[in-house]
């Protein structure tokens, strides 16, 4: 990918179609991807996907399909039927859920990516043994990881402090996304990992995911502008 705009991701975390398609204005023509995470979906359903599409507009669909196989078998079908060019699974499903999950969503569309998400930006190592898992929070990654691509998925979503153990183990096979990105000098607000847009070029990320510093930007397209500039 030559072009910073086909690496950003902007996230359109928010409660309305109308607030969604106001910020895709504020920022249009950019020819970036959108976002469609659980707060807009679970607000308007499946017709902001099929807008965005048919707009022309690239959308990564990030619902985080966990659940037992068959359940994430159905989900990814409908969710690449829709023409998201990327989906995201739970990695910590297990390793026959994400293959039932990314079988269907590429015989459902070929062009449909499925990423596994690994650990949530949000968890730190004292997060993670909260819930169970003991070691650091990169051997939680590369191993979920590992188990996601043998099972046939397209990439990995993590933070910044992993991509480029990602990308040396695994080279260009796999789609890398980073969220948790905040231009230099932001807010870092809930995310216990974060790093900005340089920084995760420079590791290796093919796409970057940015919501609040651009949708909650007296001018979002400004600040597009400027994450692109950094990107660059």
């Amino acid at each position: 990918m030559d072009s910073p705009r086909q690496r950003l991701i902007v996230a359109l975390d928010v409660s309305s179609a109308a607030a969604a398609m106001k910020i895709v204005a504020a920022i249009s023509p950019s020819n970036v991807m959108y976002k469609v995470g659980l707060q807009l979906y679970s607000a308007v359903g499946p017709s902001v996907v099929r807008d965005l599409v048919g707009a022309g507009h690239g959308v990564f669909l990030d619902l985080k399909f966990h659940d037992i196989p068959n359940t994430v078998a159905g989900a990814s079908k409908e969710a690449a039927k829709l023409g998201a060019k990327m989906i995201t699974l739970h990695a910590s499903g297990g390793g026959e859920m994400l293959r039932a999950g990314a079988e269907a969503a590429h015989a459902a569309h070929a062009d449909c990516k499925v990423l596994a998400v690994t650990v949530l930006t949000s968890l730190d190592g004292a997060a993670l043994s909260q819930v169970g898992v003991r070691g650091a929070v990169q051997d939680q990654v590369l191993r979920l990881a590992a188990l996601a691509v043998a099972e046939g998925c397209d990439g990995i979503v993590a933070s910044v402090r992993e991509a480029a153990m990602l990308r040396q183990q695994f080279g260009d096979r796999i789609i890398i996304v980073t969220p948790g990105i905040r231009p230099a000098g932001g807010d870092p607000a809930d995310q216990a990992r974060v790093a900005t847009p340089a920084d995760a070029i420079q590791a290796g990320a093919d796409h970057i995911v940015v919501g609040r510093p651009i949708t909650a930007a007296e001018n979002p397209g400004q600040a597009v502008r400027a994450i692109l500039g950094e990107i660059a």
